[in-house]
């Protein structure tokens, strides 16, 4: 029980799936300050990067995200009529870590147990062998809606169905969350959305998995809630996936 309750955790404090579980449940203030791209950054950071001479990023345009690893390229980059968005800790809000600190990160949500089942959820976090983590946020230029991707990659492939599968069912027993939007043309991804409330906030979490990586994609709001938005983001965070080469 501890083992699997573990990879369900241990992801969702790094993907997002724990932290919107609490939201929730509580409703709690959902706030945060937004740090944006403007024209002069975006320009201001190409020209350090030509400066410094440093290989020029394929995607052309650095106010759109970085592209020079493996996991960045990808991430969607930053859609048109969106910016960079907020920050996510000190990783900021297009960041990359290796699975050697994504793994170090998860073993701290078990720094309150004891014993043998601290002991037992390290060992089940190493098991993931995680490999590396990339993240990214933007916001809309109009209207309010942050969204943020992740992509964690793992070395063992059935590990990540088996995730997904464990998380999706922990999502679902809540028995709180409403339907989210179906992305066409994927099977292998599940959307919830937050329970109706009274101050006016909206917000949907999509989980997903190919291969051996692992998508956690949460959109934050307020009402009138764009899903076409969020539906047209996943789907095509799923096809860059699947062709990262067609930059959208």
């Amino acid at each position: 029980m501890l083992t699997a309750l573990s990879v369900v955790l241990v992801l969702g404090a790094v993907g997002g799936t724990a932290a919107y579980t609490v939201r929730t449940v509580d409703r709690a203030d959902r706030t945060v300050p937004t740090v944006l791209w403007d024209d002069d950054a975006a320009k201001a950071a190409e020209k350090a990067a030509e400066k410094s001479g440093a290989a020029k990023d394929p995607a052309g345009r650095p106010d759109r995200g970085r592209s020079d690893t493996e996991l960045s390229r990808l991430l969607l980059p930053v859609p048109d009529g969106s910016r960079l968005g907020p920050d996510n800790g000190e990783d900021g809000n297009d960041g990359e870590i290796s699975g050697k600190r994504a793994t170090a990160t998860m073993k701290e949500v078990g720094r309150g147990l004891a014993g043998k089942d601290r002991r037992a959820f390290d060992r089940a976090v190493d098991k993931l062998k995680v490999q590396g983590l990339a993240q990214r946020s933007f916001a809309s230029v109009v209207g309010d809606q942050v969204t943020a991707i992740q992509l964690v990659k793992m070395k063992d492939k059935g590990a990540v169905r088996r995730i997904w599968l464990q998380q999706t069912g922990l999502m679902d027993s809540l028995g709180v969350l409403r339907d989210g939007p179906k992305i066409k043309d994927h099977k292998n991804v599940r959307c919830y959305r937050m329970p109706k409330g009274d101050e006016g906030l909206d917000s949907v979490i999509c989980l997903a998995y190919e291969a051996d990586l692992y998508l956690t994609v949460t959109v934050d709001g307020t009402e009138p809630f764009d899903l076409t938005a969020v539906r047209t983001t996943v789907g095509d965070q799923l096809d860059h996936i699947a062709s990262p080469g067609e930059y959208i």
